[in-house]
């Protein structure tokens, strides 16, 4: 499963980026909002740090305006993914943009009907929106594995991208539900590598190598 980082904070990207567990980047209006960045500027500096997929939205809610914000945010580098929302106008934006070979993200899915129709104007990404679903009473684990059964069954090639992942507990599920992706804050990947157990076993470790008199290895 590929793991993305959701911010639009490049110094967040950047510190994440080393040790190369991190596959690409989804940003929002509201990312970039609180960014204080212009949009374009910041897109193009996390493209400048990150190999992999960055989804960068529309504002724009008509068909013609998604069409001129999606050209102009791919016009930025090569691996730019337009992220577009899941409505009449984004699925009719969405169907251009894969005859065009333009990657989309196509955002806010809250149920399965939705998917279906994102995959049937082929999306790059659908991004079921985990938390939000269970906000409303949903059951959005159930939702992941609702949309991998019927795009298995039907041969879509749309890649899941759970979103709205709150808690490490998320996003072991997303992994068991099948899905491609799963995009996080950086605080919930930075617990993705920690358990209890594993810092009381250094602790452990290093203590009786300290009591045995062990030599250094410099």
């Amino acid at each position: 499963m590929q793991i993305f980082l959701d911010t639009a904070d490049t110094d967040e990207i950047r510190q994440r980026m080393q040790a190369g567990l991190v596959d690409g980047v989804t940003t929002n209006p509201s990312l970039i909002a609180k960014s204080g960045a212009n949009i374009l500027e910041r897109i193009e500096a996390i493209c400048a740090v990150v190999d992999g997929p960055v989804s960068a939205e529309v504002v724009a809610t008509d068909l013609d305006g998604m069409l001129k914000e999606g050209r102009r945010l791919r016009e930025i580098a090569g691996n730019v993914v337009v992220k577009l929302p899941l409505t009449q106008a984004g699925l009719a934006c969405c169907a251009r943009f894969a005859e065009e070979d333009i990657p989309t993200n196509v955002t806010l899915c809250f149920s399965l009907n939705q998917a279906l129709m994102a995959a049937k104007a082929n999306a790059t990404f659908i991004s079921p929106f985990v938390g939000r679903v269970e906000d409303a009473g949903g059951d959005g684990i159930e939702l992941l594995h609702k949309i991998r059964a019927v795009y298995d069954t039907f041969g879509y090639e749309t890649q899941i991208l759970a979103a709205s992942l709150r808690s490490t507990a998320h996003v072991e599920a997303a992994a068991l539900a099948g899905c491609d992706a799963a995009t996080l804050p950086p605080k919930i990947f930075d617990q993705l590598a920690s358990h209890p157990q594993t810092d009381s076993g250094l602790e452990t470790f290093l203590s009786d190598w300290k009591a045995s008199g062990g030599a250094s290895f410099v």
